[in-house]
């Protein structure tokens, strides 16, 4: 195992749940997202709240054991850079054939067990999404895979990355593109708090009548 401390909880965990900083050579803290930066690192429990309790109580010149610089609206920052990363993998895996968008080509890629993901647009109607809830649950209840869906970003943020306008519904499908993929979003997910609809609908429990009505 690989565990790290996280400098708030003072509590261990692995490297996947933590978020590394260093200190740039003009003593700014800086977030080392890819855990490759060179210097003496600090970690911090991968989510927003803590990563602002370490800037306001100073605990990262604790950790350095130095005085350092924390960026005004680090928390902000932190969230811009992995949405950034999240974005741009997802633009790469377009360019592979591993993102189909539009609400029938992702209820077909769900239903078929081909997706990963999916992505609703923070302005996605209630009615497209439950379509595509149901689809996921139907596939669970059939023995397919458990898909999660996000909503994290806006529509406009979501057509940039995927060359495309009015993309509302995406499905990251199953290779290794989309797993790259499925790592970043988890990632900023859990740092804004995690999803409501996806861990609603992972711990749903449909019944059969339900089940076969949603795959009617």
């Amino acid at each position: 195992m690989n565990d790290r401390t996280c400098i708030v909880t003072r509590k261990t965990a692995e490297t996947d749940d933590l978020i590394r900083f260093v200190v740039g050579p003009d003593s700014v803290v800086v977030p080392d997202l890819k855990r490759n930066l060179p210097g003496r690192g600090c970690w911090v429990s991968a989510d927003r709240l803590h990563v602002d309790q370490a800037a306001a109580k100073n605990l990262f010149s604790r950790a350095f054991k130095a005085r350092v610089e924390v960026p005004p609206e680090f928390g902000a920052m932190v969230d811009r850079l992995l949405a950034r990363s999240a974005l741009g993998m997802l633009g790469l895996a377009r360019k592979a054939g591993a993102v189909v968008s539009g609400a029938t080509k992702v209820e077909d890629a769900v239903r078929s067990g081909a997706a990963l993901l999916v992505l609703h647009a923070m302005e996605a109607a209630e009615d497209g999404v439950r379509k595509i809830s149901q689809a996921r649950r139907a596939t669970v209840h059939l023995g397919g895979p458990a898909i999660r869906a996000y909503k994290l970003f806006p529509e406009a943020e979501l057509g940039l990355a995927l060359g495309g306008t009015n993309v509302i519904h995406a499905a990251v499908l199953a290779s290794d593109a989309g797993a790259a993929v499925q790592k970043r979003m988890v990632a900023l997910d859990r740092y804004r708090g995690g999803s409501p609809d996806d861990l609603a609908t992972l711990a749903a429990v449909v019944s059969e009548d339900d089940a076969a009505e949603d795959w009617e």
